[in-house]
């Protein structure tokens, strides 16, 4: 399977991204192949809503969409990873998603599988509802098939991801794959 990572921290050794990297080696012992886009350091431009691409491209802006429509387009798996910003994810990775509008048919039909990983300070039960809704929505949305998330309650610096469980969870998840 390829498996392709689209991370959308800021902070490049951050709780998620910590999740992230025993997703990656789990599903690399599994045997897959697994790439990553980093949106927060990217040249993306949010989507202006055109829709002259008519939502199967080509998208008028030029920039690293070019080359991550290739990329995402050659998955068999895509997974969302960001840190939990005020109860939703990070605008960086929400630009690279709002991209897909130029290749919104081409996605639907390649029915592929989903996942998501989010790192938090708040271990509050509610803190991810609105994010799990909307990462729901566009699971539904794409046709794709959720293979689980790893909410990481409580994980507000590298060093607490680090002592927690969510990181044996994130390596079994890219291990089942």
């Amino acid at each position: 399977m390829d498996v392709l990572i689209l991370e959308g921290s800021p902070n490049r050794r951050g709780s998620s991204n910590l999740l992230a990297e025993q997703l990656i080696r789990g599903a690399k012992e599994a045997g897959h192949t697994v790439q990553i886009i980093d949106a927060a350091h990217a040249n993306l431009a949010p989507c202006t809503g055109c829709v002259k691409c008519g939502y199967e491209g080509p998208c008028v802006q030029k920039d690293d969409m070019e080359c991550f429509r290739r990329q995402i387009l050659a998955a068999d798996m895509l997974v969302f990873v960001t840190p939990l910003y005020y109860y939703g994810m990070s605008a960086q990775l929400k630009t690279l998603i709002d991209r897909f509008c130029a290749i919104n048919s081409s996605i639907i039909r390649r029915h592929m599988d989903a996942a998501l990983i989010s790192a938090a300070w708040n271990a509050d039960d509610w803190a991810f509802d609105a994010l799990q809704a909307h990462y729901q929505t566009i699971v539904r949305y794409l046709h794709m098939r959720d293979r689980g998330m790893i909410l990481g309650r409580g994980c507000g610096t590298p060093s607490m991801t680090a002592a927690s469980r969510y990181m044996q969870d994130s390596y079994e998840l890219g291990k089942s794959l």
